[in-house]
């Protein structure tokens, strides 16, 4: 299968929404920490709405990110620019892999943390998060620097999409 030359409506919308749905969830960490530290303790652990809100986003975050692998198997993804390196490839290749494991796992040990009440869980699931936060902070970087220092054009397959 070729690579396509652009994504579609619906891999951006996709894309877009993970990135909208991960700021709440960052936002929201300390209340829903709280809340299960305190179920953990014996406590009633009621999420209220804010944790809430965190389970929701998680779930939709999985959900959006499947969907994501699906079509990037259905359809292929573009090619990386051609003034890439080899290395530069490789690392792009594995953050974006990295991204969506990470984030199933997050989302996953999360719930286990939350629905099993597991305390070894719910680190795992703060030392994901911890993680996640350096790999987007590594997609955002690494966008930037195609966009403006290799001066790809990059950003635009993530907002124009192909026909």
């Amino acid at each position: 299968m070729s690579s396509p030359q652009g994504y579609s409506r619906l891999h951006i919308a996709l894309h877009w929404l993970v990135a909208v749905l991960i700021v709440p969830q960052f936002l929201l960490n300390e209340t829903i920490a709280e809340a299960f530290d305190a179920g953990l303790e014996g406590n009633a652990a009621e999420p209220g709405l804010v944790g809430l809100l965190h389970i929701v986003c998680g779930a939709a975050i999985v959900i959006a990110v499947l969907w994501r692998i699906a079509l990037r198997i259905k359809n292929g993804v573009p090619a990386a620019p051609a003034s890439e390196s080899a290395v530069q490839k490789l690392i792009a290749a594995g953050t974006h892999l990295a991204l969506y494991l990470v984030l199933i796992l997050t989302a996953v040990t999360g719930s286990i943390a939350w629905f099993g009440s597991s305390e070894t869980a719910g680190d795992l699931h703060g030392a994901l998060t911890t993680a996640l936060l350096i790999l987007v902070g590594l997609h955002i970087v690494g966008a930037l620097y195609q966009q403006f220092v290799a001066k790809t054009n990059i950003i635009d397959r993530m907002r124009t999409p192909s026909v």
